[in-house]
């Protein structure tokens, strides 16, 4: 069938209202609101980018979708703590357009990364996670600084195995792990290091939506409008983008990069 807003709205409403939360459509901007009648926290969503998942994925993107505000409202509604919890807080990287606000107003704890991405940093709550903000680290007593540092460390503690392919006689590699912290491997020094060792060309980086990091050794100028063209298909694919922008990785430095087709790219 063909979704549209409207349908795409409805279906909505069906598998997501009860009696604790208020849904609304606004047809202006396309998007879809969902929030929890007391404390008017919720989520909001960009109708096209769920119906351009649902032409690829057919009913598959719905269920995805419900699943995921489904469990992230009920995160929004319970309280956490840090202390104690210290092994299951990660860093997490977000486009800089990305909101550093609550709902409900309240800031987020952020630390600028490029002049694409920030640093932001999620509480591990097993089948999704929530986002540290400024009233949870004041309430633990805590500093942004102590909360980079565990995160920093857990980050390290994560497997860094990719999958290699080789196209058009470049390497390019791939950590897809689905654990919500695949694209925070770019903030692996060590890891980065040792792949720039190894690399034949230039390394590039990509981080086009959450649950992918992307290396690629360069090795010819057909490989930058390879690396150009997957950055940016899976960055109109992913659940969560982030930029499909990549990045030259030198000197232990990230430098966005603007891949133009058939030419080396300008910094």
């Amino acid at each position: 069938m063909t979704m549209t807003s409207v349908k795409l709205s409805r279906i909505l409403d069906e598998r997501l209202q009860n009696g604790d939360v208020r849904t609304s459509f606004n047809r202006d901007k396309d998007t879809y609101r969902i929030e929890w009648n007391q404390s008017k926290e919720g989520i909001t969503i960009t109708l096209p980018n769920v119906i351009a998942k649902f032409n690829l994925k057919g009913d598959e993107a719905i269920d995805e979708l419900v699943d995921h505000v489904q469990e992230a409202m009920r995160i929004m509604n319970e309280d956490y703590e840090l202390t104690g919890m210290e092994k299951h807080i990660y860093p997490v990287i977000r486009a800089t357009s990305f909101p550093d606000t609550t709902q409900s107003g309240v800031k987020l704890v952020y630390k600028d990364h490029t002049a694409e991405t920030r640093i932001f940093y999620a509480l591990d709550l097993g089948k999704s996670y929530r986002l540290i903000d400024e009233a949870l680290l004041e309430k633990e007593g805590w500093t942004p600084a102590r909360i980079d540092e565990i995160a920093g460390f857990n980050m390290r503690s994560l497997p860094a195995v990719p999958k290699h392919d080789r196209v058009a006689e470049n390497d390019f590699y791939f950590i897809a792990t689905q654990d919500g912290y695949d694209a925070s491997r770019i903030l692996n020094d060590a890891f980065l290091e040792e792949m720039k060792a190894s690399a034949k060309g230039e390394l590039a980086v990509a981080v086009p939506h959450q649950d992918v990091l992307i290396i690629a050794d360069i090795q010819n100028n057909t490989g930058y409008d390879i690396l150009g063209q997957m950055t940016m298909k899976f960055f109109a694919e992913g659940r969560i983008p982030i930029t499909s922008l990549p990045f030259i990785y030198e000197d232990q430095t990230l430098e966005p990069i603007f891949i133009l087709a058939k030419n080396k790219p300008r910094k």
